[in-house]
């Protein structure tokens, strides 16, 4: 009896070790991934690009399958990677080309709109009430408020309602073109009993006058918008009566024409 006992004690005192291994195929697998991970960091970048194309396009064709090829990495290449750059860089320019051509062009039909607006001016004598400019976001042409409203009003006067329906005909484009007319006043406070702020006299001013200009039956009332700046985009100073009467006033900007406009 006492030598089964001393044997079940010593039996009772011996530690498990199986889990030895799995604890060991874990640290294997562990070392395994690191060195992945370091050889995946210094690998050549330029081969890693043409590894990666030659990867996704295999992928994408459905050809022979990348790994029937006989080596990871197409021969040559670092000759390819230059090809397939030097393309490209090709195919960029000729579009740049392109773009600034019909830039141009499109400049010199603004140009040519812009000739008509002057010589209406010109005959008009209205120099100094009226001017044009002609700058990458389009044409634009400035009339003073003096020459169309009376102050704090938003309504044309009625004598000059005839310079909104020359305009108009102005407008009147082979290739019709977004037409946007804003309002823009002083930093003068207004408050009376129609207007809070400058900002709603100036929205006012410019509806009423692309409403004038809409009464032409061959303009496009779809091409049209209007927008009210308030003194928030001054054109001169406000310290002087001059830099103010320059802010005050109605711009029509003729937008440069896009593939909407051209299938209008």
């Amino acid at each position: 009896m006492s030598r089964r006992k001393k044997k079940k004690k010593k039996d009772e005192g011996h530690i498990d070790e199986s889990w030895l291994l799995p604890y060991s195929d874990l640290q294997t697998l562990l070392v395994a991934l690191f060195i992945v991970l370091f050889a995946s960091s210094t690998v050549s970048e330029q081969k890693l690009i043409v590894f990666s194309k030659s990867f996704s396009s295999e992928l994408l064709s459905g050809g022979t399958g990348f790994f029937e090829y006989s080596s990871p990495l197409p021969a040559k290449d670092e000759g390819i990677t230059k090809v397939d750059k030097k393309d490209q860089s090709q195919d960029e320019v000729s579009e740049d080309v392109e773009e600034t051509d019909e830039q141009r062009a499109e400049h010199e039909r603004l140009e040519a709109i812009q000739d008509r607006v002057n010589s209406y001016i010109k005959e008009n004598g209205l120099g100094e009430e009226l001017d044009t400019s002609l700058t990458v976001a389009g044409l634009s042409v400035r009339i003073r408020d003096n020459v169309l409203f009376d102050s704090g009003v938003a309504e044309v006067r009625a004598e000059n309602i005839n310079i909104a329906n020359e305009i108009s005909k102005l407008l009147e484009m082979d290739v019709p073109r977004s037409v946007i007319v804003s309002g823009h006043t002083d930093n003068v406070p207004i408050k009376n009993a129609r207007f809070d702020s400058n900002w709603e006299l100036s929205v006012m001013r410019a509806v009423n006058f692309m409403k004038l200009m809409l009464e032409n039956q061959n303009l496009n009332p779809q091409l049209f918008s209007a927008k009210g700046y308030g003194e928030f985009q001054p054109i001169a100073t406000n310290e002087t009566a001059e830099g103010r009467a320059q802010n005050r006033r109605v711009e029509i900007l003729i937008l440069p024409r896009n593939d909407e406009t051209i299938q209008e």
